[in-house]
């Protein structure tokens, strides 16, 4: 492959896409299509005693009710633990389904969905955080050197409490399951981001043969952690389809997937941090303590991997705890553990560069680690520094003035200036990929995948046209497919350092064949001629790819729909693997109202080679954006009394709009990590969050000369 920089392209799906010709699961025609309605839970918590469904059964077009009677859990499903279920009696959270109904149309389930009478016994519950009912639950976290004993010796120290909001995914694609019966065979139409995972759940709730379920996601309209687990109800749409012998429909209403779907959890963050004489940070002591469900699994040890990592402390000590309370499981949500972190520990890093009279850049620069100490291996590279200098540089920090409060415009305006950074690691999935050229001029890409709109389908497309001779206008690429290609979860920033690298095996395999093909015969013309003119309807490889470290056994567990990730917090067997970010914020205060605008922001990255620089840059924006929404305006609102979310809607959930984003500046360092896979590509998705929210509360600090320490900071906070 080349070793020049790719070129600036356009996005292989943007013509689709802003055309509407693009199809999601709900969009799929067919033919004798019925409709769902799911029936959720009024009560927090408790046991449901009866469900009358004669009144729903009697409203024309009702087809079908399927209530807990009708959904066992089959004994092989709940023995492996990890397949989730579908309706039960007993209610963990408000807003569970507990029902769902099948019509003729839309209307005709949503009344039947109404008109279910469902009896509970409640039981007492809490939602409240701060009231909870039991105590802190703790877990293991890293922690090497001794901290406290560098604390005790330090000569400037901060000890400050921070917290992050609970926030929820809120997709321009609602949840939605189109389930097809046909010949014996199960066909899902989902937004997904493990179509393989899906398949497996399924067939085991169903108790079907995996080989007569197929599973399509093609395109997800918005994912991030929303869309990384089997819903409850899939497998009850598909059961419904099944007993009905027609396909079935269901798209969740936007107030149901606050209910029942993953969310970012409140988290409160202690950081204590400790500089010697020289300026040294030699102490680091980091606590976290978050929201989590009764029976929850969300790890709360894993708000470390960054702190732990960034700046070379070499005396750490992490704690973390789990507050138990009567919510639906939380999970990832884009940069699910490394947004908190770091807008608590970049946040912490600003107070004790204030306390210390120092700069905040010059202060990170001193400290570049080159070994994570949570492992002792050596990091592949270290390039966090490179993406403070250059951020500092387009940003103009020179210009900047240590003084809160002693920047202002011309009409009294409050201006500040933040930043931040951080690390995410660099995680690869073992794949598998079939490429064909055919001799009509068309090319067939098949790969493990799964394409959310973060640009997996461009990334791969440049490769593949780096690679080979190709026409670029009929290449097609198939990826979310359980029918094309062994399917693996697409999340923590692995997917395109986990289709990039196979798409260049592919593309170096199918050359070498081409090659022995026409055993030194000279052919002109591109592959699709050559491949004419010698008569051969077409050339296919099928090449596979391991992480890291791994071998053939993790292969063979994608083959069999299994799960086999390498790298989580960037650790392999050899080395340590991260990506690296910078963050430059400037922020306007309007003294007198609260009102904050961010004007601009500066970005750096370091995500290894930038295969498709137009969709990388897209990936920063977005993740700028979101974080300007998790610092000034995004909070899931809990109601203490019901149990449930009270502002489960997006006008009332308020995300940024055009009005609240100014000028995003976006670049790359662009430096290929070849110790990390043959294209030296790594992640950047979730990436792009990590660092900016603390840049930018770092910013109303330097503006007003008040240090908020929670998430969001709102209009009241800067009033009162």
């Amino acid at each position: 492959m080349t070793s020049l920089p790719f070129p600036e392209a356009a996005r292989v799906d943007a013509l689709d896409k802003v055309r509407g010709r693009t199809l999601y699961g709900a969009d799929v025609p067919a033919d004798g299509l019925l409709h769902a309605m799911t029936v959720p839970a009024r009560i927090a918590k408790g046991e449901v005693t009866g469900i009358d469904t004669s009144v729903a059964l009697s409203i024309p077009g009702v087809r079908l009710v399927l209530t807990p009677e009708d959904t066992p859990m089959p004994a092989a499903a709940r023995e492996s633990g990890r397949v989730p279920p579908m309706l039960e009696t007993a209610i963990a959270h408000r807003g569970q389904i507990v029902a769902l109904v099948v019509a003729e149309t839309l209307e005709a389930a949503i009344q039947g969905a109404e008109a279910v009478e469902v009896s509970y016994a409640q039981s007492p519950f809490t939602t409240d955080f701060h009231a909870a009912d039991t105590p802190r639950e703790d877990t293991d976290a890293p922690t090497f050197g001794d901290a406290d004993a560098a604390f005790a010796g330090a000569v400037t120290t901060i000890d400050q409490t921070y917290s992050t909001a609970a926030n929820h995914h809120n997709p321009m694609e609602l949840l939605s399951t189109t389930a097809v019966w046909s010949g014996g065979r199960l066909t899902i139409h989902e937004g997904t981001q493990g179509s393989g995972g899906m398949k497996a759940n399924i067939a085991a709730l169903l108790e079907m043969d995996p080989s007569r379920i197929d599973v399509l996601s093609p395109q997800i309209g918005g994912g991030f952690g929303l869309r990384g687990d089997t819903p409850r109800h899939t497998a009850v749409v598909a059961m419904a389809a099944r007993r009905l012998g027609r396909p079935v429909k269901f798209v969740m209403p936007r107030s149901q997937i606050f209910h029942n779907t993953r969310f970012r959890p409140f988290v409160e963050h202690r950081v204590k941090l400790g500089a010697d004489a020289d300026g040294r940070m030699i102490s680091a002591h980091y606590d976290t303590l978050q929201q989590n469900s009764r029976a929850g699994h969300y790890r709360a040890n894993w708000y470390h991997a960054g702190p732990s990592k960034a700046y070379g402390i070499p005396n750490y000590r992490g704690t973390s705890g789990d507050q138990r309370l009567d919510t639906q499981n939380p999970a990832q949500m884009r940069s699910p553990y490394e947004y908190p972190a770091s807008f608590a520990f970049e946040s912490a890093v600003d107070e004790l560069a204030y306390a210390m009279g120092r700069d905040p850049l010059d202060l990170r620069l001193a400290h570049e680690a080159d070994t994570d100490f949570t492992t002792g291996k050596p990091l592949t590279n270290r390039t966090l520094n490179d993406c403070f200098r250059q951020g500092a540089e387009r940003f103009g920090w020179a210009d900047r003035t240590m003084e809160p409060r002693s920047m202002t415009r011309p009409d009294g305006t409050l201006v500040g200036w933040g930043m931040g950074g951080g690390v995410y690691q660099a995680a690869m999935h073992p794949a598998i990929a079939t490429l064909r050229v055919n001799a009509n001029g068309t090319t067939r890409f098949a790969t493990s995948g799964h394409e959310m709109g973060q640009g997996m389908r461009s990334a791969i497309a440049q490769t593949l046209i780096a690679g080979l001779r190709i026409d670029p206008e009929k290449l097609e690429i198939v990826i979310g497919d359980t029918r094309a290609a062994p399917q693996h979860g697409t999340a923590g920033s692995w997917g395109t350092a986990s289709s990039v690298p196979i798409a260049a095996k592919a593309a170096e395999a199918l050359t070498a064949r081409l090659t022995d093909l026409l055993d030194g015969r000279e052919v002109q013309g591109d592959m699709h001629r050559q491949l004419y003119r010698v008569k051969r309807p077409y050339l296919e490889v099928e090449v596979e790819m391991a992480a890291p470290g791994q071998g053939q056994e993790h292969i063979d567990r994608v083959r069999n729909g299994g799960f086999a990730v390498a790298g989580l917090h960037g650790v392999y067997p050899k080395f340590t693997a991260l990506s690296y970010i910078a963050h430059f914020a400037e922020v306007h205060v309007e003294p007198s109202t609260g009102r904050v605008r961010v004007p601009r922001v500066v970005s750096v990255a370091d995500c290894g080679r930038v295969v498709s620089p137009r969709t990388a840059r897209s990936q920063v924006l977005g993740g700028v954006v979101w974080t300007i929404g998790a610092v000034f305006r995004e909070i899931s609102e809990t109601d203490s009394r019901f149990g449930g979310w009270l502002n489960s809607d997006i006008a009332e959930y308020l995300v940024p709009v055009n009005a609240d984003v100014g000028e995003i500046d976006v670049s790359f360092l662009d430096v290929p990590d070849y110790q990390f896979n043959p294209v030296g590509v790594k992640g950047l998705g979730e990436l792009a969050m990590v660092g900016i929210g603390g840049a930018l509360a770092n910013a109303v600090f330097h503006a007003t000369g008040r240090r908020f320490r929670h998430a969001p900071i709102r209009v009241e906070d800067l009033l009162a």
